[in-house]
Formats: structure tokens, C-alpha cells, sequence
């Protein structure tokens, strides 16, 4: 079956994915992407910031929304916005949560990965990490993760990053809802190259500056 690009130019509809800062965008058309139900409307891209012993149901959905929404806001005025945000012909359609890997706790702790077979410097704040994808509903299989991934490499490196770091699954059977690591065929067509497989599901992808 064609893709969506090539299904919306045989029919002359003209496609556009737009990627910009998350600080550049109104928290109204971030909260479109995230929803009202499913994983992104109760993490609000919060798992790997989220200090030990906190859980969804421990903090509870405002705060985390709101949490995200300080982050963003820091991200207009202060340190590089904390994601990406898509847009498909000018409507909300995707996130990418891009930021320096030292900024996730919960990325940091000695778990299998990115760690497993690594000897790195988890503080050094300028390697980079993309965590998380979220896809609109309705907005699917349209390229949205591929502009994004594309993006935060340019994000990034125009912060000042050394390099950049992904740790998406090998499988899109793995892969639950619309909240995601990511997809490995996404991070090779970004320029990612794989440099380990701590489990059998999931790789870290490394671009270098």
C-alpha cells in the first residue's frame, strides 16, 4: 500500500510536517498531541524525569502536566525547549522529547539500558538523549516520527551537543499505543548508528557531532 505522502500526491493535496521548538508553541496545541486518554495523557513525557519512588498514580496527571508545561515554558526563556513539537498541514500532530541525557533520573540509574556494556559518563551534559515519541491520534503512519527524529539531530547539535543518543525497539510489534522510544528503521533514516542491544527489544542509536 503506498504511504500517506505518496497516497496525498497522487491526489494533488499538498503535505507539509512542520517541526518547531516545544517553547514556541501554545501549551493549548501541546496538550492536543497528548490527548485526553491513553499513556501521553497521564505521563505528559514525565517517566524518565521522574525522581525515585514517584509513579503516574503518585504525582497524578496535573502535576505532571504541569511539570511539563514549566518545562516548556523555561525552554522559551531560558536552556533549550525540552522537545519538539510536529505539525501536519498546520494542525498539532507529534512530540519529541529531546534534552540533555543528564536531565532523566531515571535514565541515569544502573538499568540494562542504555547501560549494559557501556562505560560513559551518565553526567556529561553534552551528550544528548531523544526519549520519547507521541503521535496524535488520527495522525499515524504519516511521517511524523521521521520529521521529528530529523529534527532533534539539527535541535541538538545547534545547542551545542557532542552527540545524540536514542534507545528505540527493534520491532514495531513491540511497540504499545502512541507513547514510544521510538523505532529503529525511524533512528537509521535520522543518521543514528546502532552502538548496542542491551536486550533483545531494544538498541541505542548514536549520532556524533
Amino acid at each position: 500500500m503506498a504511504g500517506y505522502r505518496e497516497r496525498m500526491a497522487a491526489t494533488g493535496t499538498p503535505v507539509e510536517v512542520r517541526v518547531v521548538p516545544a517553547g514556541d508553541v501554545d501549551w493549548a496545541d501541546l496538550q492536543a498531541v497528548f490527548g485526553r486518554r491513553g499513556d501521553p495523557s497521564h505521563c505528559f513525557c514525565q517517566r524518565f524525569r521522574m525522581q525515585p519512588g514517584e509513579s503516574w498514580a503518585s504525582v497524578g496527571r496535573d502535576e505532571l502536566a504541569a511539570r511539563l508545561r514549566e518545562q516548556v515554558d523555561d525552554g522559551a526563556t531560558g536552556p533549550p525547549a525540552p522537545g519538539l513539537v510536529a505539525f501536519l498541514d498546520g494542525e498539532p500532530a507529534g512530540w519529541c522529547a529531546v534534552d540533555r541525557r543528564s536531565t532523566y533520573p531515571r535514565l541515569l540509574r544502573n538499568v540494562r539500558v542504555p547501560w549494559e556494556g557501556r562505560d560513559e559518563d551518565k553526567t556529561d551534559d553534552s551528550v544528548w538523549a531523544v526519549t520519547c515519541f507521541v503521535t496524535r491520534t488520527g495522525y499515524r503512519r504519516r511521517g511524523i516520527s521521521h520529521a521529528l527524529c530529523r529534527a532533534a539531530v539539527h535541535h541538538a547539535r545547534g545547542a551545542g551537543a557532542r552527540a545524540l543518543e536514542g534507545y528505540p525497539m527493534t520491532t514495531t510489534a513491540a511497540l504499545i499505543g502512541e507513547l514510544h522510544p521510538g523505532v529503529h528503521s525511524v533512528f537509521v533514516a535520522a543518521g543514528f548508528t546502532e552502538i548496542s542491544r542491551p536486550t533483545q527489544r531494544r538498541a541505542v542509536m548514536r549520532i556524533e557531532f
